[in-house]
């Protein structure tokens, strides 16, 4: 059975709702996750701006009211700002209380604020996976064959894998501007390929770059390698509309 884990914060806003998606994210087939404010808002929209460039889901994430959660069985209750923990206790009984304290970055209205808010959870998110799992907190990387031709079998996908491929390392808005397809869409299979253990990423400055992941097996690369060998116009205007960016973030290939 999957423990059920409550995060709340005052707004239900950026801190918790960024908490839920990545939950979801690195261990939603043993977490099932929500979130809840004391005085719940609407999504701030550099919360879900960083959650997307992650290549983290943010379908479905809205503000809910705690009030609303307090008849459902909680496992862990993890408030994320002291107000919060004041006022939890007293409707999400018998649930484990776990008190967490981070600054509200929507003061800020800054994206490298919202980008460390979410650096800083996604860490302390592992922690809570590592002791009350004794994992890891990140999916085992799983390369099934039905998965991998599942993920493939989308063509924007594949175009994602096959520019990605040729170009080693490309970021969310050189996405966006090859494939003319909106951010939501690209983010959304980036999420996929990257739940899939096809893609890992790295920050660069401002831009999270996506590259093919290292522990991909050859059969795999071999597959990609051999799409690509043999059908030389798959992605042609995909990579004309790349090489055509004259604001084309520079990417430091390590």
């Amino acid at each position: 059975m999957k423990r059920r884990v409550l995060f709340v914060c005052t707004a239900n806003s950026a801190r918790s709702l960024m908490a839920e998606a990545l939950l979801k994210h690195m261990a939603g087939d043993r977490f099932d996750v929500a979130s809840a404010g004391t005085e719940p808002t609407r999504p701030h929209p550099m919360a879900l701006q960083v959650l997307q460039e992650s290549g983290i889901a943010v379908e479905g994430l809205h503000s809910k009211q705690l009030a609303d959660m307090q008849d459902e069985r909680w496992d862990y209750v993890i408030t994320l700002c002291e107000k919060a923990a004041d006022e939890c206790g007293a409707v999400c009984q018998p649930a484990q209380q776990i008190a967490w304290d981070f600054p509200d970055p929507v003061l800020t209205e800054r994206h490298a604020t919202f980008a460390l808010t979410l650096k800083e959870l996604k860490e302390r998110i592992g922690l809570f996976t590592l002791v009350h799992q004794k994992e890891t907190g990140l999916k085992p990387l799983e390369y099934n064959p039905v998965s991998v031709f599942r993920s493939l079998g989308d063509e924007l996908r594949l175009a994602i894998l096959m520019l990605i491929r040729d170009q080693k390392k490309l970021c969310v808005y050189e996405l966006t501007t090859a494939l003319d397809s909106s951010q939501p869409k690209v983010s959304r299979h980036l999420a996929n390929l990257k739940e899939a253990g096809l893609l890992e990423t790295e920050r660069q400055g401002q831009w999270i770059y996506y590259f093919l992941h290292t522990q991909m097996p050859q059969w795999l690369i071999r597959v990609l390698d051999e799409t690509s060998e043999s059908n030389n116009t798959l992605v042609e205007q995909e990579m004309k509309r790349l090489r055509a960016m004259t604001d084309r973030p520079v990417v430091r290939l390590l």
